[in-house]
């Protein structure tokens, strides 16, 4: 079963599996202890950090091993938060960042900081000149992530750390996607990996912070990891996840070049055999084996687990396989196509055949989910009305847009179609559905019930 979501977690990598197996023997111990088997122990812990520091770019005392990405991100946030608070209380990030990011950021703003979030263009990527326009005398950090999780963009990092630098605000990036690609551009203050996303085990993370950069750790300290990660580390799965992270960065090069033809195939197959599809994401800038589309009238939730029951393991953004009714964040930026969201993300090892199977069920699962929810678009008749308002209050994604694709013929050219729709899908998708039908957006207004999206009738 081709399982492609690595980038949500990639599946252990071999080293990592021996490398954590021998040190499961040779470091049970506590490396802080004198004796033979704490001596031991700590040259297992200063070997893996001297190897992870190296595929990072910093010295060994500046990185930190923590119990996770997301511990990583949240303490490297607040850390310089609080270590150049004299400075102001302002925070920048991008509006596409991971969730990790983004929740720092809410505590910071309940907290009683301020924060500014720099827009994307329609291919998920920030400009260095959006960075510029928000910092400023009291901007304490700034956060890029190198490489969007969704849809996987490479966001300019060396541009905006020298944006960032001029204005003398440290630069956190959110390395997890790309990191077991290759080295984070330089000019970056502090770094923050999550092991599990190049084949290290689970539950291990990096923070990285630049000598010069006033950090203060926040929370109870003790003397282990300089007081940035409190408590006895994993050391088994510190040792693989530095095993393997120096293992996948062997294999990089070669791996990428191969995955990104796959992907390329991926990318061009998909729009030609299914119709209605957006591929969202820059073509060029992006990690060599990741791709999104977004299928227009289809449940996202259901295509994703008809894809399963066929055999293969993929992601979404769709609000449609989410609790929250709402669109992913990233995908809302980037003001594309929500519904129908998939992501495509091949671990090392993915082969032709595993990406032409999945590429021979993926026309007949979409067809048959838009068949079950009826979404068949009616030929244009006579117009019946100069304009229709459709009353969708209830219906989720993607029912409202495929309700606006069957009245669009019932006016005639120039005429208006509202649809009411509470779903918050509905501000994102119409629009899209527009773009992709030649149609006119004429814009929202709020109801008592709902929100009221008008198109104008342009074919």
């Amino acid at each position: 079963m081709p399982y492609f979501d690595t980038a949500s977690a990639a599946p252990l990598h071999p080293v990592a599996r021996q490398a954590l197996q021998a040190s499961l023997d040779e470091g049970w111990a506590d490396p802080a202890r004198l004796y033979r088997e704490g001596r031991r122990a700590r040259l297992l812990l200063d070997a893996a950090r001297e190897a992870a520091a190296e595929a990072v770019g910093c010295r060994p005392d500046e990185l930190s091993f923590t119990p996770s990405g997301t511990h990583a991100v949240h303490s490297g946030v607040a850390g310089v938060l609080a270590g150049r608070r004299r400075v102001g209380g302002h925070l920048v990030v991008s509006a596409v960042e991971h969730s990790s990011v983004l929740h720092a950021a809410e505590v910071h703003a309940a907290g009683g900081g301020t924060v500014g979030e720099v827009p994307v263009d329609r291919l998920g990527r920030v400009a260095a000149a959006g960075y510029g326009q928000l910092l400023g005398p009291s901007t304490a950090l700034a956060c890029l992530q190198s490489a969007n999780h969704e849809v996987g963009t490479v966001q300019p990092v060396a541009e905006v750390a020298e944006v960032c630098a001029a204005a003398g605000v440290p630069l956190l990036v959110d390395a997890a996607q790309s990191l077991g690609w290759g080295p984070v551009p330089a000019g970056w203050s502090v770094l923050c990996a999550s092991a599990h996303k190049w084949g290290g085990p689970p539950g291990v993370g990096l923070l990285a912070v630049r000598k010069g950069v006033r950090f203060s750790p926040q929370g109870p300290l003790d003397e282990r990891e300089s007081g940035r990660s409190p408590g006895f580390v994993n050391l088994p799965a510190v040792v693989a996840a530095a095993a393997s992270l120096r293992a996948v960065r062997a294999e990089a090069d070669a791996e990428a070049a191969r995955l990104r033809v796959l992907v390329d195939r991926l990318r061009r197959r998909v729009a030609r055999l299914v119709p209605d599809v957006e591929v969202v994401g820059h073509p060029d800038l992006r990690l060599p084996h990741l791709v999104t589309f977004s299928c227009l009238y289809v449940d996202g939730e259901t295509l994703l687990h008809e894809l399963d029951r066929a055999g293969y393991s993929v992601s979404s953004g769709s609000s449609c396989t989410s609790s929250t009714l709402t669109p992913s964040h990233v995908l809302r930026a980037m003001g594309v196509l929500s519904e129908g969201n998939v992501r495509v993300s091949l671990p090392p090892g993915t082969t032709a055949a595993e990406v032409n199977g999945f590429l021979e069920v993926l026309p007949g699962l979409v067809a048959g989910v838009r068949s079950r929810l009826g979404a068949v678009e009616e030929a244009p008749a006579a117009p019946d009305a100069q304009s229709l308002e459709l009353d969708a209050l209830g219906l989720r994604c993607p029912q409202p847009v495929i309700e606006l694709a069957r009245a669009i013929g019932r006016v005639p050219v120039g005429g208006t179609v509202t649809v009411l729709s509470d779903d918050e899908v509905a501000r994102l998708d119409i629009p899209a559905w527009c773009s992709m039908r030649g149609q006119v957006y004429v814009g929202e207004s709020p109801r008592e019930r709902g929100v009221a999206y008008t198109v104008r009738r342009a074919v």
